[in-house]
């Protein structure tokens, strides 16, 4: 692979999760009660599991007060700026390189500029100012923009994203999908890249993230939204999504296993517009799989039975999601795994 580069698969390694909580600078300031609660939930349900988690926080206190119940042991506050929850796409993207783990620090402009993002694009300049990732492990790639939601990868050279968002011109508009794929086989060290051209969910602020479609699974797999409604506004594309992944092949030329997720019933925010929600959207760590749910129990059971065909010796955790939903976003957007040699040592130290 390029430059002895390579970018882990999700499900490899997770020294930790990281998060950033809400507060009442960011767009969750109308129902806050609720948003602190939903992050509760979820970061209960990984330390719980398991998991050791890192929060963001503009308000140590609060943050303090807030989830003070949390295992001090399995969980970590870290004070700064931040405009908005959604740590899958401005944190660190960790590869491997020469053996060694490094935080690459790719530009992040508020998803082609559609929302303000000073503080979210500085998180990981903060965390490195702050000696949280030690000097010799940050890169800076700023001058490229790229969300960690756009990316999904096997670990072993290949990586799955979608034409609409990194061909988005208001992201890298002065380059050319070569000149894209280029900057991405050098940094990350992928060798065949997959471009998904179809699907997309109403109310989805990212342009078509491929963790709200799509996500690669072991096994030569690869688990995707479909819709069997025909009056469903998503039916056509995402039948046009599934017809181009079976005809996608991985750099052995082999074809995929493709395992169908259920496309949640409709769920519509205040003002009757449609929220982009998605079984897609689930984080995988090593040994737990956590899974976005919708309090639609038929769907949700089956997505859980569903994405246990990939993950069999997985302990599969559902989440409920309903309140992260409101903002458009779901598990995996709000959170970011941090595999082992990224953090300081001085992060899992209370």
């Amino acid at each position: 692979m390029s430059n002895s580069t390579r970018f882990p698969a999700e499900w490899e390694s997770a020294k930790a999760i990281l998060v950033a909580l809400p507060h009442a600078g960011t767009d969750w300031h109308y129902i806050l009660p609720e948003a602190i609660d939903q992050f509760h939930r979820l970061i209960k349900a990984m330390v719980d599991a398991g998991e050791f988690v890192v929060a963001l926080a503009t308000d140590m206190d609060a943050a303090k007060s807030n989830f003070s119940d949390i295992n001090p042991g399995s969980f970590k506050i870290i004070e700064m700026p931040l405009n908005d929850t959604w740590t899958r796409d401005y944190g660190p993207i960790s590869v491997e390189r020469n053996g060694r783990m490094r935080a690459l620090d790719f530009g992040f402009n508020g998803w082609g500029l559609k929302f303000a993002a000073d503080n979210d694009n500085l998180v990981n300049v903060n965390l490195a100012r702050k000696a949280l990732i030690p000097s010799d492990v940050y890169r800076n790639r700023r001058g490229f923009i790229l969300e960690g939601g756009s990316l999904e990868t096997d670990g072993a050279g290949l990586l799955l994203t979608t034409s609409e968002c990194l061909l988005s011109p208001n992201r890298n508009g002065g380059m050319d999908k070569k000149e894209i794929a280029e900057t991405l086989s050098n940094d990350l060290g992928v060798d065949h890249i997959l471009w998904l051209d179809y699907g997309a969910l109403e109310g989805d602020d990212t342009d078509s993230h491929i963790d709200t479609l799509c996500r690669i699974a072991p096994g030569n797999s690869i688990l995707f939204t479909g819709c069997r409604n025909v009056d469903d506004s998503h039916f056509e594309s995402l039948l046009k999504m599934r017809a181009q992944l079976e005809m996608f092949r991985n750099a052995e030329g082999e074809s995929f296993n493709l395992i169908e997720l259920p496309l949640p019933d409709p769920i519509f925010d205040e003002n009757g517009d449609r929220l982009p929600a998605t079984y897609a959207n689930y984080l995988v760590t090593p040994r737990n799989l956590f899974m976005p749910t919708y309090n639609q129990p038929i769907n949700d059971r089956l997505a859980c039975q569903m994405v246990r065909v990939a993950f069999p010796t997985h302990n599969i955790v559902p989440v409920d999601c309903t309140t992260l939903i409101r903002q458009h976003g779901s598990l995996h957007c709000s959170t970011m795994q941090i595999p082992d040699g990224i953090f300081d040592k001085v992060v899992f130290e209370n």
